[in-house]
């Protein structure tokens, strides 16, 4: 199992929607992206009813084997022996996460998306989580369903956390310089990379933004 590929300075914690284009159209991109210092690789659990799930996970998993970075499955833990994935990132804390843990490999990675719940973050370092991710930071079409996060809430999570946190939801080219008072080791983005006209080239201009400040 490989580990989070955090970097010295903030970087990009990668998600991809299985259902957002044709799969060759997603793994030609894919296969320019892996190529940059990406900390992790999410895969949406959002398929289309045609899609065969196991395969497309695999099949990234293979694609992302010869990185550093592990691959990370969105809530579906089961899947996680049949396709070589690294880990899962859940988006509510599961009930019965113990048992969870003694049905995956050892040195599976666990995350979990937090909000302005203290509680459930205290909790997830409890519990023994291998990271936190903050959902939303901003308005967006594919974090919905998230209220927006305080940046208070980063502030003291970081004071008395040592796990690695990663901020979500919404973030773009123009309001990512508003996240600089905030201590965190990189943001999850889906749509501003994936759905870019050219993903590489705003990957880059993330990773520039990200390193620069």
């Amino acid at each position: 199992m490989k580990k989070l590929n955090l970097q010295p300075q903030r970087g990009i914690y990668l998600i991809i929607d299985p259902a957002d284009r044709p799969e060759s159209e997603c793994f030609s991109i894919l296969e320019k992206l892996c190529r940059y210092p990406i900390i992790a690789l999410q895969i949406w659990d959002h398929f289309r009813e045609s899609q065969d799930r196991l395969k497309f996970i695999h099949r990234v998993c293979q694609l992302a084997q010869p990185y550093p970075f592990p691959v990370l499955i969105n809530n579906r833990w089961e899947w996680i022996k049949e396709t070589g994935a690294d880990g899962v990132h859940f988006d509510t804390l599961p009930e019965n996460l113990d048992g969870i843990k003694e049905a995956l490999p050892d040195k599976s990675i666990f995350g979990i998306t937090c909000n302005n719940d203290q509680e459930l973050i205290d909790k997830a370092e409890e519990k023994g989580f291998d990271y936190l991710s903050f959902c939303s930071l901003f308005p967006s079409p594919t974090a919905n369903s998230c209220d927006l996060v305080s940046f208070e809430t980063i502030r003291e999570t970081e004071k008395k956390s040592r796990l690695p946190l990663f901020l979500a939801g919404g973030i773009d080219l123009h309001n990512l310089p508003r996240l600089n008072e905030l201590s965190y080791s990189g943001v999850a983005v889906i749509s501003g990379i994936m759905q870019a006209a050219d993903p590489c080239k705003a990957m880059e201009e993330y990773l520039n933004q990200l390193q620069t400040n």
